[in-house]
């Protein structure tokens, strides 16, 4: 059974939108169970399914880069101290900057947290890399916006090609015996490596212009500048209503209302600039109901944090005084209704 890419970033965005409305290490820490046992569980042996590891190594660089910004620069602290660095006297107008100093418990559970809650927010994004096919992603881009996902596959088509030339040039020198290492080696690859790379560029070029990419409907230069508009506004909208919805500091207004709008615009540009291009899919990805189901499992787990925060359930704990922090019951019940995939999706053959 093959499930549409969106259905995967939906899933993954939704678990994001949960990690960046809280700060708790229970809660972050099943949203990265949950993610991650769904990945071990969902995804292929395509290339692009070994993803996860990098972005779960690059989550734990940051966890270390925040408690160590914490350590030498300062931030939030309290009344238990753990240590102290020798510290730089600084200027007045540095404010609350310091080099060195003491460090509290307190703000160095404070900065643990907030790390946490940035590796998390990455190991969502690196599921989704990992389960949604990328290519099948791009196909399934609207009309007009087709110059864009064209840009995008070509490029992400580059680094496998230099791999594979690189892979092929390499096995064809040991195979004549040509024993170069180093810098030598290098440069008896770079040649062949690029004139593969750029044959296959070629062909590739070919083959998109048989299927008729960059052939367009000739609209008049109005309707483009409000394709334009219409596309860019939306896009707008977009992002602070998505900030909106993530920071629950921000007005009501900015949140839901503003994503709607957005919403909106960018449908209508994107509508009104298809009729430009005139192209067919071959094999269109198809929205099938395991897909919306999985799709709506994401959703449900940011829908369910939301109405448990409206209803008073605390997801910053306080870390001044410090104390040990508490699972809410309602959010975790909405990031575990998130393994759903598990049960709706069967292994597929990657494309």
């Amino acid at each position: 059974m093959t499930v549409h890419p969106g259905a995967w970033w939906l899933w993954a965005l939704g678990l994001a939108a949960v990690a960046a409305r809280t700060t708790n290490p229970l809660l972050l820490g099943l949203v990265a169970v949950v993610a991650g046992y769904v990945v071990m569980r969902c995804r292929t042996a395509a290339p692009w399914a070994a993803a996860y590891g990098m972005f779960l190594k690059l989550g734990l660089i940051v966890i270390a880069i925040r408690v160590l910004f914490h350590v030498l620069i300062g931030g939030t602290s309290g009344p238990t101290e753990l240590f102290a660095l020798p510290e730089v006297p600084l200027p007045d107008w540095t404010g609350d900057i310091r080099l060195g100093g003491p460090v509290s418990a307190e703000g160095l559970a404070h900065a643990v947290y907030q790390g946490l809650q940035l590796a998390v927010l990455l190991g969502c994004v690196g599921a989704a890399n990992a389960l949604a096919n990328p290519k099948r992603l791009l196909k399934t881009l609207p009309a007009a916006l087709y110059e864009v996902s064209v840009a995008v596959v070509v490029a992400l088509t580059v680094a496998p090609q230099l791999a594979v030339a690189a892979r092929d040039v390499r096995r064809a020198r040991q195979l004549r015996g040509d024993p170069a290492r180093g810098r030598r080696a290098v440069r008896t690859l770079l040649v062949p490596v690029l004139e593969d790379a750029l044959d296959r560029a070629l062909t590739l070029a070919a083959a998109m212009d048989s299927r008729g990419y960059g052939r367009t409907a000739g609209l008049p230069a109005r309707t483009r500048l409000l394709t334009s508009a219409l596309v860019v506004g939306g896009l707008l909208g977009l992002c602070v209503g998505a900030y909106g919805l993530l920071d629950a500091s921000a007005p009501a207004v900015v949140g839901l209302p503003m994503l709607v709008a957005g919403a909106l615009l960018a449908v209508a540009g994107l509508r009104l600039g298809a009729r430009r291009v005139r192209r067919t899919m071959y094999r269109p990805d198809r929205w099938s109901v395991p897909a919306g189901l999985i799709a709506a499992s994401g959703v449900a787990a940011i829908a369910v944090t939301v109405v448990a925060e409206v209803m008073g359930t605390v997801l910053v704990p306080q870390t001044v005084p410090l104390v040990w922090p508490e699972l809410p019951l309602l959010p975790a019940v909405g990031v575990l209704v998130a393994l759903a995939p598990i049960a709706l999706r069967r292994p597929e053959v990657p494309a």
